[in-house]
This record gives structure tokens, sequence and C-alpha cells, in this order.
């Protein structure tokens, strides 16, 4: 807007009201603080450097494979805070709290079930849980039914096993009513075998374990399931594997046939609130754990997304087509993180700095002619009226004299580049021409 000028008669502008300042001044105020905001939502950390999961017993398996994901993640400036618990169960609770601090743990397939609202993904399966019942006694036992009648070891409350052994004994008429069911942990249970005090008891963990291998190369008997098959169809969760003869010891030839097992899958699973980039770098560390060959499955078997527990994280389905995202392929990751976390943020900045750079010479031209034109406006209205006015008396001459004039002064006073230096000749020219025109009517009219 125009600033406000005596010199102007016919196009000058109502001068700018207090309240309209004040309004303006306000609104500047609160488009700096918006900017000001935003700014601070780019500059915050990309995102958490501690990853704090609920891993399991503190000599079970589940500790283990944390235990070697730390160092991996480690290497990536990432902390891995790991917290025992008493199994799969209690992960599942923790990990289904929204307000606790807990971002990923392992849950063992089977033991939950999982609501639509439990907000939690499957970053993998990465691991086969063999399941091991060793018994005592000279009978074979192959059917979980001819545990009935005896004392049996189910595993302790709050981890995968009770849940799994509970229901797999269920299958087979196994209950509290016909049977002595007992809860206790992995050493407590061998000791009691041991020592003759229970009769069976329900196992969980990798052959190459500490507690496996004491069993192995106990003389307790393993549990070869012979009804493999019915089983996993009822469980869905369970997969059917073998353990190979002598693959615990070939010197000892132990066990000395193949054993039909059944076994869950560790699925590593967090909230689905983790950051993308932490998904990325949990599979990685996967993959380096798990990913080797072992008595159950061949290389390269884990990770993978073969599970339907809980919905898959789409990075993980990202990760297993294509591998890491470009930027986590050829950047730092602290920087590919920062990136893809402020994209959608910087981009509209991005745009709207691109248009403001192509849109300023047009502003600058604009306000540059802007102080033109209001003098043309002028002129025109001027020469307008000297038209209209076909017998116009001295005064009225005299008048549109002194505004011409005024006009040509006020225009040699304009500051403005030297590029625009022609279109103020032209304004002159305008000026000329108009003052040409009252000059003529002035000798037409003898005034």
């Amino acid at each position: 807007m125009p600033k406000y000028n005596p010199t102007l008669h016919r196009s000058q502008h109502t001068p700018m009201t207090r309240r309209r300042r004040r309004l303006l001044i306000v609104s500047a105020i609160v488009l700096l603080a918006a900017l000001g905001w935003m700014l601070t939502l780019v500059l915050q950390p990309a995102f958490q450097r501690t990853i704090v999961i609920t891993s399991g017993a503190d000599n079970g398996i589940y500790r283990g494979f944390a235990d070697r994901y730390a160092p991996l993640l480690k290497r990536e400036g990432i902390k891995l805070d790991i917290r025992s618990s008493s199994g799969s169960v209690e992960n599942y609770q923790r990990l289904t709290d929204p307000d606790s601090v807990y971002d990923v743990g392992f849950i063992q397939s089977g033991t939950t079930s999982p609501k639509d609202t439990d907000n939690l993904q499957t970053i993998a399966a990465v691991s086969y849980e063999p399941i091991w019942v060793f018994y005592r006694g000279d009978v074979t036992i192959d059917r979980l039914s001819q545990l009935r009648g005896k004392r049996v070891s189910m595993g302790v409350p709050g981890s995968g096993l009770l849940n799994v052994s509970q229901t797999l004994l269920g299958y087979s008429g196994v209950t509290n009513q016909n049977t002595t069911l007992l809860q206790m942990d992995a050493n407590a249970a061998y000791e009691a075998l041991e020592n003759g005090q229970i009769d069976a008891a329900f196992f969980i963990g990798r052959p190459d374990a500490e507690m496996q291998r004491t069993l192995l190369a106990s003389h307790l008997k393993l549990m070869s399931f012979a009804q493999a098959d019915a089983l996993t169809q009822k469980f869905p969760s369970l997969s059917k594997i073998v353990l190979p003869r002598a693959s615990a010891s070939v010197a000892d030839d132990l066990p000395r046939s193949d054993v039909t097992l059944l076994a869950a899958t560790a699925l590593l699973v967090s909230k689905d609130t983790l950051h993308p980039a932490l998904v990325y770098l949990l599979l990685d560390a996967a993959r380096t754990v798990h990913g080797g060959e072992d008595y159950f499955t061949p290389l390269g078997t884990f990770p993978n997304l073969r599970t339907e527990e809980f919905p898959i994280s789409d990075e993980s389905v990202r990760y297993f087509k294509s591998g890491r995202p470009f930027l986590y392929r050829y950047l730092p990751f602290w920087l590919a993180s920062l990136i893809e976390r402020r994209l959608l943020i910087l981009l509209p900045f991005m745009a709207l700095l691109i248009g403001l750079i192509q849109a300023l010479p047009r502003m600058l031209e604009a306000r540059m002619k802007k102080r033109l034109v209001v003098w043309y406006r002028e002129i025109k209205s001027l020469e307008d009226e000297v038209w209209k006015n076909s017998q116009p008396t001295r005064a009225q001459i005299a008048q549109w004299s002194d505004e011409i004039e005024s006009i040509d002064a006020n225009a040699s006073q304009i500051r403005i580049p030297y590029r625009y230096f022609q279109d103020v000749y032209a304004l002159k020219q305008a000026i000329g021409i108009v003052r040409d025109r009252i000059e003529h009517v002035a000798q037409r009219s003898g005034k």
C-alpha cells in the first residue's frame, strides 16, 4: 500500500489505521512463532539412542540373544538396556502397557492371545525354540498321554513354556485331576529329575544352551513326539523339527536316534511407535545373530517373517524385500535417520524456499513498478479531466499546470535501481504529453 502523499490528488489512498497496523504486527509475530516452533522440531535429536528390551530370565535363551545384540547396536551408537523378566508372558504384558519404558522384547509364539489394541508389531521371527520333554524310567514315552498319573514339571509362571506345556498336555488328556502338575524352573526341574522327585519335565532352549547340553549328556531319556504332525495341526504356532542322531555327541552317539521335537518360534516384537531407524538396526543385528545354520535350519532361514502372531512391521517388509533403504546404505546412520525423520518437515520448507527464490525477482519488480504506477494513475486522471472539460476556467488551467509540475517534480525524486531508469523516462514522456495537452488547451482558450 503506498504511503500517504499530499501531492497525490486523484489516486490518494487512505492511510493505514492503527488497528490495521496492530493486526499486521500481531500476524507477523504469530508467523515468526510458528516458524520458530517448526525450526525447534527440526533441530531436536533425530531419534532415541537407548532401546529398552525385556529379555527373559538371566540365564535364558532370550537373555543370550539380547547380550549378542548389544555390542552390534553399540557400534551404531545405540545402547541396549537389557531388563530381565520371567519370560514370554511377562514380556508381552510389559510391551502392551503404553506407559511402560519397554520398546522391544522377545515373545514365544503360541503363548499369548494378541489383540488389535495391543499396538505391537513383529520385527522378525528369529529362532526356533525346541520344546524338550525329559523323563525317567524304563518305558519309552513318545506320547504325552503316557504322562498321565505322573509327576510333571511344566515351567514357571510368566514363561511361554508353561502356557505351551499346559496346552499340549490338555490335548492329551493330562490335567490336574489325573496328574501332579508342578511349576518349576529349569534348574530345579533337572535336579528333581535326577533325584527321582519328579518323573518328567518340560524344558525349552537351543541344543547348545548349557542346560540342554547337561540334559543331553545325562542318563535321562528324551521324548520323541510321535504325534508331532497332529499336535502342530492343533497348535499352528508350533513347528515340527528333528534333532539328528549324534548331534549332541558324535563320540558317544547322543542321541542314539533322530528325535522328533516340537518348537515354538522366538519373535522379536516391539511397540508400533518404535522409530523406523531403530527397526532397521534391530533387523541388522538379528540377521547377524540368527542368520547362521544350526541343527534344525539351513543357513539364512532366520530371521524371517513367517509368523501371524502380530502385525508385521512395514519396515521389516521393506527390509526383507530390498534391504536397507537407500539413505541407510550410503550415509552415516545418524545422518540418514535425521534426513528421513525430518523429510516431511523439510520438503515443504524447501518447496517454500524455492518458490520464494523464484518469486523474489518478480516481487522486486512489482515493488519498483508500483512506485511509478501511482504517478501514472495521477497523470491519467489529470488527462481525463483535461479532455472532458471543453471550457476550462483560468483557475482550472492553472491548477492543472501546478499538478503536472508537481507530478514531474516528484517523479524526478523517485529512488529506483538503474535497471528501471527506462521506466522513469517513460513516465517523464507521459508527463510531457499531458503538459503539452494542458498548454494546448490554455492557448486555445486564450487564457
